[in-house]
């Protein structure tokens, strides 16, 4: 079971999104078995956040003086699933998400639930620094995506 804490200093998440922490839930709910992690307890925090202080988190840890669209920290490096495990924090910036402004409601939401899925895949050790790896974690958020998407639209 994973239990997803949503934290949001952006006030305009809410205009897209009303139940925050309902929605969230409802993705990690909606995860194939093998990323729901049945019969333990993992944990992750969730900050709804704006470029402004993307870009800060961005440059304090990744050196990085710029915005974007999506923060992962993982708690460890090697994850290793036991019986209640905290994998780490994402922080998604609500600018990225509303472009373009004119989207619909739900391609600015089917884009967070993308980049959700990209995020919680680095928390649990997937990265894209070698092509190899990019593919195989585009594989997989293209598997978690289309099977999430089936459940919940």
């Amino acid at each position: 079971m994973i239990n997803i804490n949503v934290f949001s200093e952006e006030k305009a998440w809410s205009n897209k999104i009303k139940k925050k922490e309902f929605f969230f839930k409802k993705i990690c709910k909606a995860f194939p078995s093998k990323y729901r992690f049945n019969n333990k307890k993992v944990s992750l925090n969730l900050l709804l956040s704006n470029n402004k202080n993307i870009k800060k988190l961005n440059k304090k840890f990744r050196k990085k003086n710029k915005s974007t669209d999506v923060l992962s920290f993982p708690f460890n490096k090697k994850i290793k699933i036991s019986k209640e495990t905290y994998i780490g924090d994402i922080i998604i910036s609500y600018n990225f998400m509303d472009k373009p402004k004119a989207q619909k409601l739900k391609s600015f939401r089917n884009k967070v639930i993308k980049t959700f899925i990209h995020a919680y895949l680095h928390l649990l050790g997937f990265n894209h620094i070698r092509n190899k790896d990019y593919k195989k974690m585009q594989i997989e958020e293209d598997y978690i995506y289309k099977f999430i998407t089936s459940k919940i639209n």
